[in-house]
Formats: C-alpha cells, structure tokens, sequence
C-alpha cells in the first residue's frame, strides 16, 4: 500500500507544531517513528576528525600575516591601553565591563609587556604584539568548533554542521575584527558559547536532572555571565536565553506538570541562569577593582570615598575637618552631575547673571572658598580655625570670579522651570541674604560623628535660607549655551534624601589644618561601588550619541547592516604603501543570511495558513518539531541581537551586528539543508552544499586581500567595489 493512499484512509490531519518542544520529561515513544528524519544525533570519531579539520582551516584564517602591520591599529590604541594600564595597576574609566579588557590584560602579561607603551605609533621592539593578537585571535578560531557543536546539537545533517562552520569561518568581517588587539571576538565567542549551550540543554530536556542536562545548564549560566561582562550587548543574549527559558516553563505548565517537579525545574533555572550570570558578572568587576588599586586617568567619574581609598590620590591626603575660609571642590552624589562649577559666561535668559553649573572634569573654576554670611572673619589667622557645623549659615564666594553662589525667586530655572534659578552674583561683604546658605548634614559616612562638616565623608544639603529651597544637580543637560553641562537649581519639592540634593566635599585645601590619611577615614563597599561604575558606563554610552550633520565614515546605520551598504576602513591613511585593512563582510553570505532571517516569518506562516485549511502534510511525523526548535532559536537570536539596536541612540558601527550575523550564518545553514532534503535527492543534497560551500571559499577569498592587510594601490582593488555606497576605491563624501 503506497503511503499517500494510507495517508487517505487514515484521515489523519497535518502533524501540529508541537509545542512540547521544551517538555523536561520522556517524550511519547508512539509519536515518532525509527524512519522519522528527527533523530539524535551521535558524537563520533568522524564529527572530531571533522571539528579538528575545520579549526584549522578558521585557525589559517585568522593567524594568517596577522602581524604584518606593525603599528597600533583602529582600537588597539584603546583596548591595548587598558591592559597596559592594567599591568600598571592604574584605575581607569570605559564604557564596557572588565572581563575582555583582563583577557587583554592578560595576553600582555604572557606576552611580556611591562605595561611602559601607550599603544599609539608603531610598536616598539619590546612589545611582542603578534602574540597579543595571536592570544585574541583564539577566540576568533573557537567560534568554527562552536559552529559545529551547536548545529550537532540542534541535531542538524553532518553537511550542515560543516556548511555552518565554514559560513563562520568565511565571513570576511568577522575574521578581521579577530585579527586585533579587540574586544569583539571574546564578545562572539561567548556569544556562540552560549547559544551552544542553549543548544545542547534543549537537546537534552528529555533528561530532566540528570548529570549531562545539568552541565548544560551552568555552561549556558556560565557563558551568559562572561557574554555580558565583555560588552553589555551581551544582555541581548541574555535576553534570548530568558525568552527561551519563559517559553520552556509556559510549556511545561500548559502541560499540568506536577507542581513541584515544576518548582524545581524554575528554581534550578533561577539559581543556574540567573545567579551563576550574576556572581560571575559581578566577580569580574571585583578582580577590576582589586587591580586597579592606584589613582588613574578614569578617578574623577567615581564617589570621593572611592578616589581617597586609590593609590596616590590628591584626596587621599587633605585636612578631614572643613573650616572657615577653607577652599573646596564640592561634588553632587547625583550620577552623571559632577563638581559645582561656574565660568565667566552667562545665561541668555531669566537674570542673566553669571552660569551656575556641574562640571565632570577638574577645573580651576570648580573651586570655592566657604565663609561666614557677608564675609564675617574672612581670612582671620589671628584665631584657631573654626570647623564648620550642622545648621550653620554659610556664603560660598568663586574664587575665579570672586562671585557668590546666588539663588533668588525671580526667576525659575531655564530648564527645570519648576526649580529657581542658581546664579553666582555678588561680592564677598555684600549684605545680600540671597547668597546665605544653611549646611545640613544628612549623613555621616566616617566613625566620627560630631555634628561637624567633613571631606568625602559627610554627604549635606545646602539649603538657601530665604527661599527654603535645596541646592540640586539633577543631571539635566543645558543647551549649547552652557556647554552642555549639568544644570544646578534650587529645588523647592524635592526631598533632603534625594541624590541630586546631596552634596559631599571632595577636595579640601586649607593650610591652617593637618592633613589626614582619608583611606583610614573612608568606607568602600564593593557593591556601592560595583552600582556605581555601572551607572557611569551607562551615562557614557548614551552620551556617545551621533552628530547627523557631520559625515563619519566609521559610523553607519543599523538599517545598512544586512544590505553590508557601508563597510568600514579600519585605517585613517589609505595611501599606497600602507597596510590597509577594510571591514567588509562576505557579500554572499550576508545577503543570502538576510534573506532567509526576512523570509523565515513567511514560512512559518504559510505552514500554519497550510494546516488551517487542511492541507496534505508537508513534513513527516516529528519533523515539524525538529525545524521549529531549531528555526525558532537561531532566528530568534538574529532577532534579539539586531532589531534592538534601532531604538538605541548611541554611534553604531558595522562590527555590532556580528553577533546577529553569526546567529543568522547558522540559519542559513539549516535552512540550506532543510530545503535540499525536501526537494532533492541525497546526491543532489551534497552537490549543493559542496556548491555553497566552493562559493562562499570563492567570495572569501576575493576580498581577502582587504582581510589579510594589503599595502599596494588601492586602484588595484577598484573591481571588488561591489556596491557604489562602498568606500574602498574613493569616499565620495570626504573632501
């Protein structure tokens, strides 16, 4: 009997989708039969032989002339500063989280760097640099087993499996950002760990609590800890793992497992994808700390305590009790604010007296001088100094411009337009009670509590005695006019306990008054500080915001990614004779990835339009649960490391969608294999990878030229423009 007339008679509908896809327990024996195409896939001698085969052909790729140019290129200077700076042991500010930076650190050290070069220029003879980018280049050559082992899992044909590792091993822009002292191939190699990982828990649900499945769950906490830690585009993994994870619970409830089988189930992915990512994301920042215990170029974004506790600090050493007459640099507890600053401009609008505001940097005109209301005993030596107390009423002269700190109810602040305006006005003697202020200690963070006023340990409000109003540094941006630095107001609502209305001393000079060792007088505490830092990256990468009217031939749009519209030069000379590298990513393979990740939708779709008008069945019992565990993860990988970028307003650049691209490689792989066993025969199915496989060789090898490094004329290379928007040959919009 022919299986279409069996089919007939039976009468069955089209297999559903299943969504037991997740289910941690036994699956039915009776759903899936010995010939359904859906099987386990088995690690043998022959999947070594071929993962060894296939790193070396990615390991060719990525060490291949890799130290051929021997100057500091495109972010080196950067990422190699810091693990210069590491060795050095000097604290420093970045916008990415530590664990890339120490595995810099950490080639430097093995390479024998003594942490004396900058990174700029060319490389001195001491600086063994092509170990450093050999070192980075080891997670660029782990990506192609990772490849592998990930399609092995999601039970892939073996053709498939090496389809998609050469795909990884080919793409052009991702084996140059391997090449270089850079943070991206820790990035895409955690990345592919952890989709790896993904991949190997959802191949092993049927093995709920067993030795292998709980592997698999602490490699994929694991993974997503060292992801984020390198760059917090790593969270969009994260993101996919939860996704995955939700998807995982829903359907073992819809599914009425047992209550508490399914509690042990969430608490074991709550302690393994939850707390594992944690610990390890909050461990990297503790070595960063533990380090970096000397003062550095990165001190001035973090808390006073935190500056006084460094190595060779200015504030490590200054007199601990603030007096009259004392100069000092006062610092707002708000985040992103700064020191209380003013500057011989002023405002446009309101009394258009001299500008009051925060000021991120050290500056001279950050300095103030504290004195009595109207200048009382200014600069008396006669006496013992008098330390400044709770409640006391203050005046704070500039001492630049020898103006007072000024608040008034005629005019409202120009932003913050329900606060009063802060001016500096006035002269030190003048009887103005608007430039009168009451110190209000709010909290005491040394072992000596006297009601007295402290440097960095003493966190006050500065109240304006005639309008009862808070002097506040909300971190809220003046226009172009005040330099865009941070507004200071006069809040009349807001809460003493409010950050933006707390103020600490963070340097004080007087030379009447013994100086103190301020690191016996201050407390750090990891976790303040670990907050902190975070929240001072974060205000950095959003202030890296793109200047539309100004043409940048790094940036580009996320829009022009998957068309690979705008390749980037990874050199500011493009002159002959120098080594010149171009970020251009395997054009076929980008195209073909885009295509299938826009298309895949449409495919699901038109099955499901399929079994809702009861079509004869298109795949074979089982098989429709195979592509969707498979279809589902990689493409919604593509989609969480892709689309979020177009609400972000940070500068975006190529290389960030190498992530995306490595999720969308993989997929056009197994939609490769996918199509060629429903339409072909076996022979035929291997003549068409081995064609993908030929000319995906055959595009790489094109460009590699602009991969390897090439130092002739560029005009050479004019005919692998393939695209006019391409600045390899001539960038039509730099003069």
């Amino acid at each position: 009997m022919s299986p279409t007339k069996h089919n007939k008679e039976k009468k069955e509908p089209p297999p559903p989708l299943q969504h037991k896809s997740f289910a941690a327990y036994p699956a039915h024996t009776d759903s899936v039969s010995a010939s359904v195409p859906y099987q386990r896939n088995v690690w043998d001698r022959q999947d070594r032989w071929i993962v060894a085969a296939l790193t070396l052909l990615c390991a060719f790729t990525r060490l291949y002339r890799i130290g051929r140019r021997n100057v500091s290129s495109w972010d080196e200077r950067h990422f190699g500063k810091f693990g210069a700076l590491y060795i050095n042991r000097t604290f420093y500010h970045d916008l990415h989280p530590p664990t890339a930076k120490l595995l810099v650190a950490l080639s430097e050290v093995m390479a024998g760097h003594n942490g004396t070069f900058n990174f700029k220029g060319e490389y001195p003879p001491y600086v063994n640099y092509v170990f450093m980018r050999q070192f980075m280049a080891l997670f660029g050559i782990g990506l192609a087993p990772l490849a592998y082992l990930t399609c092995h899992q999601l039970n892939m044909r073996r053709r498939a499996c090496v389809l998609a590792a050469l795909f990884v091993t080919l793409d052009n822009a991702t084996c140059v950002m391997s090449r270089f002292i850079l943070l991206d191939a820790p990035l895409l190699f955690f990345t592919a760990a952890s989709l790896c990982s993904v991949a190997g828990l959802q191949n092993s649900r049927h093995q709920a609590f067993s030795r292998t499945w709980w592997r698999w769950l602490l490699f994929t906490g694991a993974s997503l800890g060292l992801v984020a830690s390198c760059k917090w585009v790593g969270f969009l993994t994260i993101g996919l793992v939860g996704l995955y994870t939700i998807d995982e619970l829903l359907n073992m409830y819809s599914d009425c497992l047992a209550i508490k089988t399914l509690a042990s189930h969430f608490l074991a992915r709550v302690l393994c994808l939850i707390v594992v990512p944690l610990i390890i994301y909050a461990a990297c920042f503790k070595v960063h700390f533990v380090v970096l215990n000397r003062s550095g170029p990165g001190d001035s974004r973090m808390p006073p305590a935190f500056q006084a506790s460094l190595i060779g600090s200015p504030l490590g050493h200054q007199p601990f009790t603030v007096a009259y007459s004392s100069q000092l640099t006062l610092r707002s507890l708000h985040s992103g604010s700064g020191l209380l600053h003013s500057h011989a401009h002023r405002y446009p609008m309101g009394s258009q007296q001299q500008q009051i505001t925060c000021y991120g940097h050290s500056d001279t005109n950050n300095e103030w001088i504290i004195a009595r209301p109207q200048g009382e005993g200014f600069n008396d030596t006669s006496s013992a100094p008098e330390p400044v107390r709770h409640g006391d009423v203050v005046s704070l002269m500039h001492r630049q411009t020898k103006t007072m700190l000024h608040s008034h109810r005629a005019h409202m602040a120009p932003v913050s337009t329900k606060d009063y305006e802060v001016t500096a006005y006035g002269k030190l003697g003048w009887k103005d009670r608007n430039n009168n202020w009451r110190i209000e200690i709010v909290n005491e963070q040394s072992k000596v509590v006297n009601g007295e006023l402290h440097a960095i340990t003493t966190q006050f409000n500065l109240r304006h005695v005639s309008t009862n109003c808070l002097l506040s540094a909300a971190a809220v941006k003046l226009p172009s006019w005040g330099f865009r630095q941070t507004e200071v107001s006069c809040s009349r609502e807001g809460s003493p306990q409010l950050l933006a209305n707390l103020w600490v001393v963070e340097k004080h000079v007087n030379a009447r008054l013994p100086k103190a060792d301020m690191r016996s007088m201050v407390k750090r505490s990891f976790l303040r500080d670990f907050v902190q830092l975070n929240i001072v990256m974060a205000r950095s990468n959003n202030a890296l915001i793109p200047d539309r009217d100004k043409y940048n031939h790094l940036e580009s749009d996320p829009w022009t990614w998957p068309l690979l519209l705008y390749p980037m030069r990874m050199l500011g000379s493009w002159k002959k004779g120098d080594i010149k590298y171009y970020e251009v990513g395997n054009p076929l393979l980008w195209w073909s990835s885009t295509i299938c990740c826009v298309l895949l939708p449409l495919q699901i779709f038109l099955y499901f339009a399929r079994r809702q008008r009861k079509a004869p069945a298109v795949w074979a019992p089982g098989e429709a649960l195979h592509y969707w565990n498979g279809a589902k993860l990689l493409w919604g990988g593509w989609f969480m490391h892709y689309i979020p970028f177009f609400a972000m307003g940070r500068v975006t650049y190529i290389h960030h969608v190498l992530p995306a691209l490595y999720f969308a490689l993989l997929l056009l792989a197994f939609e490769i294999d996918y199509l060629c066993r429903r339409i072909l025969q076996n022979r035929l199915q291997n003549v068409i990878v081995g064609i993908w496989a030929v000319a995906a060789l055959a595009v790489f090898c094109w460009f590699a030229p602009l991969t390897f490094g090439y130092s002739g004329a560029i005009e050479e290379l004019k005919y692998r423009q393939w695209l006019p928007t391409w600045n390899l040959y001539r960038d039509k919009y730099m003069v």
